[in-house]
């Protein structure tokens, strides 16, 4: 029973974290971006690595908020150039991980470190991963990582709740105003890479985009609100970890994917059921005004 709760909670802390701080990305129009720096900061942890021989959590965030910089003050050297935002991310992305994967080539002998590892994860492991601090087992090591990353995301998103809200949403009066907007730009590309980088280890990259990109874009089709778009999200998020857990328990496939896939189902249910984005009551407001215009 222990053994499954802390599979759940890793889940879940993986959905609440990821989930919030992509429903800034979907606002910002940056969910791509995300896409790049899950799979970027894969160099970080071999660069952190390969300084200080160790897998550590802090290592690690150090490593990863470093190279998720990189990789935002790349792209946006590249879009600024003249090339097309799009291809300025794939550019940045295909470069930096394969550097990553070249990278992982010569410790693969001397630490648990693959590209299968990084891609697909295994959170079926995380029990077994534990910090032990006097003798005392404090439980895996990756709950307390996503923990911390969970409450120092919440703690930035609240202190500066204000801040995302006006340059999310009017960048030239949050300039007028005062608003430091390429700081917060680049406090949230951090906010990704320590998302990532805790989530990475336990369960892989794959899930790790799905939980940045699609919880906000589920909650982007539910609410108009700023802060109920991040909440929900958070929560959506939370939900696709508990049923894909219970899904992969019943069929006995792997986790990560069923989670990922449950975040899919969520959005496709939100796609077609949203009070005022979904398909049907678009559909049901057509039929309405045709219905109108035939009365008139």
């Amino acid at each position: 029973m222990t053994y499954s709760l802390w599979i759940i909670i890793t889940g879940v802390l993986v959905g609440v974290t990821c989930g919030m701080t992509g429903a800034l990305l979907v606002l910002r129009k940056m969910s791509m971006l995300a896409d790049a720096i899950s799979h970027t900061v894969l160099l970080g942890i071999v660069g952190a690595f390969l300084v200080t021989h160790s897998l550590n959590g802090v290592p690690m965030l150090v490593g990863a908020a470093t190279v998720g910089i990189l990789t935002a003050l790349m792209v946006q050297l590249l879009d600024s150039s003249g090339v097309q935002s799009d291809a300025a991310i794939g550019v940045v992305f295909t470069s930096l991980f394969a550097l990553g994967v070249v990278l992982i080539s010569f410790i693969g002998d001397s630490v648990h470190l693959d590209v299968e590892h990084a891609l697909m994860g295994e959170i079926a492991f995380v029990p077994w991963d534990t910090w032990t601090w006097n003798g005392i087992n404090l439980g895996p090591t990756a709950v307390w990582l996503l923990g911390f990353v969970f409450i120092l995301n919440l703690t930035i998103i609240l202190l500066f709740y204000k801040e995302f809200k006006i340059s999310t949403f009017d960048p030239q009066l949050a300039i007028s105003i005062g608003v430091p907007v390429v700081a917060i730009h680049y406090v949230l590309m951090s906010m990704v890479s320590f998302s990532t980088v805790a989530s990475f280890d336990s369960v892989g990259a794959i899930l790790v985009v799905a939980m940045l990109i699609v919880p906000g874009a589920t909650s982007y089709l539910l609410t108009d609100s700023f802060g109920g778009m991040i909440a929900l999200s958070a929560l959506i998020g939370a939900l696709s970890s508990l049923l894909g857990y219970t899904f992969a328990l019943f069929v006995d496939v792997s986790i990560s994917g069923a989670m990922a896939t449950a975040t899919g189902l969520l959005f496709t249910l939100a796609f077609f059921l949203s009070p005022k984005h979904g398909m049907l009551a678009k559909w049901y407001r057509r039929k309405q005004m045709q219905k109108q215009q035939l009365n008139a």
